[in-house]
This record gives C-alpha cells, structure tokens and sequence, in this order.
C-alpha cells in the first residue's frame, strides 16, 4: 500500500503509545501531525484540548488528515476526578469526531483507541470482542460509553475500535505494575512489594501493538472492534522469574496486603484471532524479550 506523503493525525502523541506510534508511522511514509493538550514547539504539532470543541474544530480544518489514531484519553484507572474520565474519554471524542466531519475532508480510516478493561472483572479465561462488557471502573465505563457514542457515527465516518491489553515496553511509566517490577531489578532493589502474584495477564510489546494499529489503519475494517493483544497470559510470579534469570538477581517479594484487590480476576487473556485473521501474520514477541529490551535499555 502507497503511503508516502498521507497525513496521519495522533492525538495524544507526547504519550508512551504516541511516541512508538509516531516512529512506525513516520518509517512507513506517513507524514505525522500530533495533537496534545500540553504546550510543544515540534514541527507538526498542534496544541489543542479534547473538551474544547471549537480549538479542534478549528485544527482539524487546517490539519484535513487522511488518517486518525485517537489515543488521547485519561488512562490511569486510579485517578481521583471521576468525572474527568467522562469529559476527556467520552465527550473529547465527540468533540474529536464532530471536529473531523466538519473538517472538509473525509479521512480513510479513523482508529478510536478503547480498552479491555471494558470487559470487566466478570469473565475469566480468553476474552473475544463477542464477551459481554462488564466495566467495574468510571475509567472502564468511559471506554465503553465512547465506543457506543462512536458507533452513532459510524454511517459518516470510516471508525475502527480498538481494545487493547495489557502492553509495555521502555518509556511507560512506573506506576503501571511490569515498569515498576522491571525498574526495581534495574537499580537493585533488595525487594519489592506487590500484591497478588498469583494473577495471569496478557502482555504485548507496545512495538508489536503500534504496528497492528498501522495495519488496521491501512486494512481498514470500518465499523468493527478488534481486540489489540497476544493471546498468552503470564502470572506476575512468572514475570519476576523471567526478570530474576535475564538479571541474575534474586529479589525479596513482599506480598503488600494494601496491594491485594479482593475482587480481582485471576485471569484475563484475550483472543487475538479476530486480529490475526484481519493482518495475517501479526505476532507480538515472547515477554520475555520485551522485558529483556526494558532491563537492558540505555
């Protein structure tokens, strides 16, 4: 497929998945224009709130992208202001798509970043996009309540969903659980205080996972919702005995009761064949490649 010169749009672009989607968007050809809500000098970057309807609107008429991948959203599950989840995840998305009809071009593919946290804490085992959602967080029923609002436009607007699972890789930060196990080896840590180890959960590499974003950006399933992860599922027990034999170091694991969620799913694995069926070989490396690239970074 020819994409030199065409003009993808990220929002959220200053994020962990912004950046790596920047990179593999720009090495296939793509001319990249980021959108973020904090201040940038970079070439191509616009500065624009997702709640302030009339600056989007206004950018999106000058920027007329021939992609959109929307992955700005208040992400952290933990955050205090429920009603920002709203604002930010559902409503800015509204204003984001509105922002693109109005735009004077209509785009090839718009890719709306949800999440597998919309299936909730009710179903264990391998999760297919066909499971009921069950989302048990404000965080998870803004994701939800987005996807909904979004396939009111999907009769004017050429929109992709994705779920993504857990991913990671060098750049996330420490407050989500691998980065933290991972930056407690790098510095060599005495031990380190977790909660359930005996947890199972589907990891991809965020390289593997900006790549099928590309890949669905240029098939371009309109309409459908695609599950982005790799269809394995690890115990964080495992995680620490992957980072234990890449290291060499042997850690004392504190099980911090504080930590321990009591309604905590033991495993969440997603089904990934829908992807595969969709990109053909579509592979994301075993995790402990990933976690080997993230101990041994510069």
């Amino acid at each position: 497929m020819n994409t030199a010169g065409k003009r993808a749009l990220i929002t959220g672009i200053h994020g962990f998945t912004g950046r790596y989607m920047a990179a593999e968007l720009e090495a296939n050809g793509y001319e990249v224009i980021g959108l973020g809500s904090h201040p940038g000098s970079e070439a191509g970057y616009y500065q624009a709130d997702l709640t302030d309807a009339e600056a989007l609107r206004a950018v999106l008429a000058d920027i007329q992208p021939d992609v959109v991948v929307h992955l700005a959203a208040l992400a952290f599950v933990g955050h205090g202001d429920a009603n920002a989840f709203y604002q930010v995840n559902l409503l800015g998305t509204r204003n984001l798509l509105e922002g693109i009809a109005a735009c004077g071009k209509l785009p090839e593919c718009i890719l709306l970043a949800s999440s597998a946290n919309v299936y909730g804490n009710a179903s264990e085992g391998v999760l297919s996009e066909l499971t009921t959602p069950a989302p048990a967080n404000d965080y998870a029923v803004s994701k939800l309540a987005m996807e909904y609002m979004a396939s009111l436009w999907y009769e004017r607007l050429p929109i992709v969903i994705v779920r993504p699972f857990n991913y990671t890789g060098v750049g996330q930060a420490d407050n989500f659980l691998l980065p933290k196990i991972v930056s407690h080896f790098r510095r060599k840590a005495a031990k380190i205080e977790l909660g359930n180890l005996d947890v199972w959960r589907d990891f991809s590499d965020v390289r593997d996972v900006v790549q099928a974003y590309r890949g669905l950006l240029e098939v371009k399933p309109v309409g459908q919702t695609v599950n982005v992860c790799s269809g394995q599922a690890h115990s964080l027990r495992e995680v620490i005995g992957m980072c234990q034999s890449i290291t060499g170091l042997d850690m004392q694991i504190e099980v911090n009761p504080a930590f321990v969620r009591a309604s905590e799913v033991k495993t969440l694995c997603g089904d990934a064949s829908n992807l595969r069926s969709l990109l053909g070989s579509w592979q994301t490396p075993p995790l402990a490649d990933t976690l080997r690239w993230m101990l041994m970074a510069d």
